[in-house]
């Protein structure tokens, strides 16, 4: 037993060898196949034909240079709205009498360059020679008003009415002037009044206006 032949051991010695170095082949094998992932980078855009880099493209800034200005915003301005107080002379039309009635139409007329538009009723008070007013303010008829369009030199009417103060009997005073103020305006326009007296108070002395219409009068 202790005198083992050289070639046995030699046999032995060859087969541990040849086991070993196939466990290091498996291991080896196994570690290159199961590595970590890389990071993935970014996709980088690039022109096709030079391969440069593409960027978004940024929109310029818009200047407008001093003094400029909108041309048809500022001639829509022109030719719409509404008639101003400055741009309109007042009158009050020839009476006309029916059925214990004074009727007188306030005619608005266009004096500016351009186009202008009145809606609605005007306003109107009598007041004496120091401006102080006479009555209360008149009533508003019952009326659909309509857009007035007024090229310049062109009117609008509104009808005054009141009843005779000799039928009514009526308190009455005798004013010096009819403040005519236009629709949506604050400054009024003063018209002397030549019409003799008017009921200021008292059983039926009410007044009423009419809202405004083409033309200047019935």
């Amino acid at each position: 037993m202790a005198n083992t032949s050289q070639p046995v051991r030699r046999t032995a010695m060859l087969a541990g060898a040849v086991a070993l170095l196939g466990l290091v082949g498996a291991c080896g094998s196994e570690s290159s196949t199961s590595s970590a992932p890389q990071p993935t980078k970014a996709p980088r855009t690039t022109h096709a034909d030079t391969g440069a880099a593409t960027r978004t493209p940024t929109a310029p800034a818009v200047t407008t240079a001093p003094g400029d200005t909108a041309g048809p915003a500022s001639a829509s301005a022109r030719t719409d709205g509404r008639c101003h107080t400055s741009e309109l002379r007042a009158a009050v039309g020839r009476v006309d009498p029916g059925a214990g009635q004074r009727n007188f139409p306030i005619v608005l007329t266009n004096t500016s360059d351009r186009t202008c538009t009145l809606y609605g009723y005007p306003g109107a008070a009598f007041v004496d020679a120091s401006g102080a007013q006479l009555g209360p303010d008149p009533e508003r008829a019952p009326a659909s008003p309509v857009t007035v369009t007024l090229t310049p030199g062109k009117s609008a009417w509104a009808g005054l009415s009141f009843s005779s103060p000799q039928i009514s009997g009526a308190r009455t005073a005798t004013p010096a002037a009819l403040l005519v103020t236009p629709p949506d305006e604050h400054d009024p326009l003063k018209v002397r009044w030549s019409a003799g007296e008017v009921p200021v108070g008292g059983g039926e002395s009410s007044v009423s206006v009419t809202a405004l219409e083409a033309g200047t009068g019935p």
